[in-house]
């Protein structure tokens, strides 16, 4: 298995394990070998994602 995931995603090979029998990752099985490509890995963290929300801040003590 490429380790690639496990570095970018910096989880464990198990984690990566499941996503792909869950088929939650686009992956390229080789006869036995499971190569998971770096775009495939990019596309997961970019769908997953969530950007920060910014929020106006609020000013006390302004005369109406």
């Amino acid at each position: 298995m490429s380790h690639i995931g496990t570095t970018h995603l910096g989880t464990g090979e198990r984690f990566i394990r499941r996503l792909i029998t869950q088929r939650r990752i686009r992956y390229v099985k080789l006869g036995r070998p499971v190569r998971i490509p770096e775009s495939a890995v990019a596309e997961y963290i970019e769908a997953r994602t969530v950007e920060p929300v910014r929020r106006t801040r609020v000013r006390y003590g302004r005369a109406a």
